[in-house]
């Protein structure tokens, strides 16, 4: 896990992604989905959806609860942020072109999280649901532990 990168082209990769697959998608990326995904991708830790209604009346904006949660629910509906659930927050998805199955490993010192792709653990979940008859509708697999950065810190 490196947290050291250029951040403001991180974002702006992401904004830039974003913009075109709801162009393709002939879907609209409003100005306040634009900024709760900018604001989601400020640092690669989730953020729950009343710091960003925080973040965005701190910007002079008068967004109530359900404008963020809708613009959440499109962001995930496009594939352009996933849901933590253990945190009830929200992350960027960096490869937000498709369907895909992520895990996750979470720092519990800093809140760092980066997303992973393991279709060895996506075959095994789907072998083990198999064997027990059960369908699964959707996998999140989220890991916690210590990034490298706090694991020297220590």
């Amino acid at each position: 896990m490196a947290h050291s990168h250029d951040h403001d082209i991180c974002i702006e990769d992401a904004i830039k992604r974003a913009t075109e697959i709801c162009e393709e998608r002939g879907v609209r990326l409003t100005d306040i989905r634009k900024t709760v995904l900018e604001m989601v991708w400020n640092g690669h830790v989730a953020v729950k959806a009343y710091d960003l209604l925080d973040q965005l009346a701190a910007k002079g904006g008068s967004a109530k609860p359900p404008t963020v949660y809708r613009a959440l629910e499109f962001l995930m509906e496009q594939g352009l942020v996933h849901k933590i659930e253990s945190l009830n927050a929200f992350v960027g998805c960096p490869q937000p072109d498709g369907n895909h199955v992520s895990q996750f490993f979470i720092c519990e010192g800093c809140g760092y999280v980066e997303e992973v792709h393991s279709p060895e653990m996506e075959q095994v979940i789907a072998d083990k649901a198999s064997e027990s008859n059960f369908t699964v509708d959707r996998q999140t697999v989220e890991i916690r532990g210590s990034c490298s950065d706090c694991k020297a810190a220590e």
